[in-house]
């Protein structure tokens, strides 16, 4: 199966130095949840979406956050190309 194309929906910083990124589906039915070190993210540019193996996401079970993501994931794509640094 072909690798799907999820965009940047979300940006959380924690306390303990870590980024949560979250990567959606345009349907904002899928995402996928990665976290970076802030050093990290000091050599590696954030980009507005990322190639993924379908069995790797998870559904979205809450229908408002599948709004959210669906919202926000539609209009990175508009916006955005998927190598853009963000």
């Amino acid at each position: 199966m072909d690798d799907e194309r999820l965009w940047l929906v979300e940006r959380t910083y924690t306390d303990k130095g870590l980024v949560s990124l979250v990567y959606a589906t345009t349907d904002g039915e899928r995402y996928l949840q990665k976290q970076r070190s802030m050093n990290m993210l000091n050599l590696v540019d954030v980009t507005a979406a990322v190639e993924a193996d379908p069995d790797s996401l998870d559904d979205v079970e809450d229908d408002e956050t599948r709004e959210q993501y669906a919202g926000e994931a539609t209009r990175m794509a508009d916006e955005r190309d998927p190598d853009d640094a963000v």
